[in-house]
């Protein structure tokens, strides 16, 4: 790789770790951007790198959080601790089934989600304690721990956003909690993403750990960017980041 693809994919590194600590979806930074800069590696070999960079930027993010903000450990660690398994379990499913069947249906909850956050501005503004009660907790640790997390080894853009939005609305936090929640979680799914992946030697250690530090340095950002502006700016950047997301997926699609 030259010089010009490896600056490339390290700002696109800086970058991620910055939207995924604010929202989630910062792999649909990274992931493009490796397939750009290294058009012939294995696709498995940029999956496992983009693993690699992202495990160091969410750990990064849920320690600032963790610091700063009171998290349900009812909730979150077995959650993250299901992810662990249902992410590599995704991971293995990757090599059997097409993302191309799964895609539409992606496409269709993300369209979905963003008319969510546009005609419901309440959500993830104003905490709701009511909600959290026994059976919501059980069916958020089921949602992110098993069904999340399978989608994340499986094909990975907007893991993030996705844990956010389940734990606003089916515990009533709000977005700075909620994504403080998906990032701890988002640490177990690409740790067991990488579980599958580094041992079949899909991984390209070098860059993977070059992208890592700029991860870190953006993960630590946005975190502290999300924390200081508060639920507001959450809810427009995660705005953002659905669309972006949504005009993505249908580009492939069309394409």
């Amino acid at each position: 790789m030259d010089t010009a693809a490896i600056l490339l994919l390290l700002v696109a590194a800086m970058a991620a770790g910055w939207v995924d600590a604010v929202v989630g979806g910062g792999g649909l930074l990274q992931l493009p951007a490796l397939l750009l800069a290294a058009p012939h590696q294995p696709i498995a070999s940029l999956l496992g790198t983009n693993k690699l960079s992202s495990v160091f930027g969410t750990t990064t993010a849920a320690v600032t959080y963790a610091r700063r903000t009171k998290l349900d450990r009812r909730v979150i660690w077995p959650a993250a601790g299901l992810a662990v398994a249902g992410s590599a379990g995704g991971a293995l499913l990757a090599g059997s089934l097409s993302s191309g069947v799964l895609k539409p249906v992606i496409l269709a909850i993300l369209v979905g989600v963003a008319l969510f956050i546009t005609f419901r501005p309440s959500v993830g503004l104003v905490v709701l304690p009511e909600r959290d009660t026994r059976p919501r907790r059980l069916i958020a640790v089921a949602l992110a721990g098993v069904g999340i997390a399978t989608y994340d080894g499986l094909i990975g853009p907007g893991t993030g956003t996705f844990l956010i939005i389940s734990f606003a609305t089916v515990l009533g936090s709000d977005f700075v909690h909620a994504s403080a929640m998906a990032k701890i979680v988002n640490v177990g799914t690409n740790l067991g993403a990488l579980a599958v992946f580094v041992p079949r030697g899909h991984v390209l250690w070098g860059l993977g750990l070059g992208m890592a530090a700029c991860n870190m340095v953006g993960a630590r950002l946005g975190a502290r960017t999300a924390l200081r502006r508060g639920a507001g700016f959450v809810r427009i950047v995660l705005l953002v980041v659905v669309v972006a997301l949504v005009l993505k997926l249908g580009y492939d699609q069309l394409s």
